[in-house]
């Protein structure tokens, strides 16, 4: 290769971003905050591949939906021949997992999962090509009650999230039979107004009508507003179990808007269908989904099995809580480690071990292309990291034997900075740290004492 030639850069796919360190801190609050609600409600997490069959998305989703026809990331293995798929949703690997491991043989299970989702869509603020779902499966559960459970835990997510423009929409779109009765009574409304279809509602309107009633097309909204409401067609059994969702969430003061257009994307869904819904995020409004797919067991051949769920995405959901003003921007540390000296660096190192044994966090600063830098330069990374004490280890310490701890949040200027002999130095840290009333159950470890500045 000539000397002169520029190497070109190699840029990301396009669609599929980078998480980098500013927007990290948001998305662990998030995570952790969704894992504590989930644990709270008694659900396990389950971890499926990534790749998956592409017939259990054709078969389960439907071939005649938009994530299939256009928006799913599919291949033949070139060792085997192998027809797969970039997983486009959770739930039907999840229901997969069930059947092919017997999960529920000995009763109904409440499951979780998280990890990045794949559609070739065109990307837009909240909508990428690689995006992060969280979503819940309740497996085995026939009754209402875990519809509405399932709810009420989006609702406690977005009360312990600081979210509060999120709104509630629901519809039943009752069983198979009932679709079937309000299907053809659908195409001959829309036979009679086939005037005003668009070439994608013509195109579906004999395999999937319901689908066009989810349409966007302004000159359709008026049309598609009077047509044959699903609720009209729906049995007893369904009506039951569609006020009995109702009845629990006014029972707990859940608000939300009947919702009679609201169908969802995928053809296994019966029954109770919900969205949560903003107008924060422009167009991207659906922040949350879910519903009832009391069939999707059979479709994939395993027993029957009633079953409930939804799934969240995590990008539009950090992008309401930027709206919101959650910058959450904790510290890196609870200590920053300065020093000068090679003795002093030796000492830092033997202390930040110690400090790390007792659980707390701890930055040492290194040295840069540059150097180690002065004591000035490194007091200023030790404030930026947003660490509670700064311990200083330099000549004069290393001869003494003690180090100098600096309060980096003290509202005194004054009287901030006092010296420790080194081996007490771990035992006033903590004492102080763990003083300071934090509760250290926001962490995964039990023995971490981290303070939250």
């Amino acid at each position: 290769m000539s000397e002169n030639k520029k190497i070109e850069k190699i840029v990301g796919v396009k669609g599929m971003n980078d998480l980098l360190p500013d927007d990290s801190a948001l998305w662990e609050l998030f995570e952790n905050t969704v894992h504590s609600v989930l644990k709270s409600y008694g659900f396990q997490q389950v971890r499926t591949p990534i790749v998956e069959p592409t017939p259990l998305f054709a078969r389960g989703l439907g071939e005649v939906t938009d994530i299939v026809e256009k928006e799913m990331y599919s291949f033949e293995d070139s060792m085997n021949g192998d027809k797969l798929t970039l997983r486009p949703e959770g739930t039907a690997g999840v229901v997969r997992a069930a059947i092919e491991h017997n999960l529920v043989y000995d009763g109904p299970k409440r499951l979780w999962y998280a990890g990045p989702m794949f559609r070739h869509e065109k990307p837009q603020r909240g909508r990428y090509r690689q995006f992060h779902q969280v979503g819940a499966e309740a497996l085995g559960f026939s009754g209402p009650d875990i519809d509405a459970e399932l709810i009420m835990l989006c609702q406690r997510l977005w009360d312990d999230l600081g979210l509060q423009n999120v709104r509630l929409e629901l519809n039943s779109i009752g069983d198979a039979n009932e679709r079937n009765l309000h299907r053809a009574a659908l195409i001959s409304y829309f036979e009679n107004h086939s005037d005003i279809l668009d070439a994608e509602a013509k195109r579906r309107l004999h395999s999937n009508p319901l689908r066009i009633l989810d349409t966007k097309n302004p000159a359709m909204q008026e049309m598609v507003n009077a047509a044959p409401k699903l609720l009209d067609y729906l049995g007893a059994e369904s009506l039951a179990h569609f006020d009995g969702v109702q009845k629990i969430l006014r029972h707990n003061s859940i608000p939300f808007t009947i919702n009679p257009r609201l169908v969802r994307g995928m053809d296994y869904y019966n029954r109770t269908v919900f969205e949560w819904v903003t107008d924060e995020l422009g167009s991207q409004g659906t922040v949350c989904a879910g519903g009832r797919y009391d069939t999707l067991f059979l479709t994939f051949g395993g027993k029957p099995t009633p079953a409930c769920g939804f799934a969240m995405g995590i990008e539009r959901l950090i992008e309401l809580m930027k709206v919101a003003g959650d910058v959450h921007q904790p510290s890196l540390c609870d200590v920053y480690l300065v020093h000068q000296t090679d003795e002093g660096q030796m000492q830092s190192l033997v202390l930040g071990e110690r400090l790390r044994d007792a659980g707390l966090d701890v930055v040492l600063h290194c040295a840069t292309a540059t150097g180690v830098g002065s004591f000035k330069s490194q007091m200023k990374k030790a404030d930026a990291s947003g660490c509670a004490y700064a311990v200083i280890i330099g000549e004069d310490e290393v001869a003494n034997n003690n180090v100098s701890i600096k309060s980096m949040r003290s509202d005194i200027a004054e009287n901030n900075q006092i010296s420790v002999p080194f081996d007490a130095a771990v035992d006033y840290l903590v004492d102080q740290i763990a003083g300071t009333g934090d509760d250290s159950s926001c962490c995964d470890d039990p023995n971490h004492i981290h303070i939250n500045h």
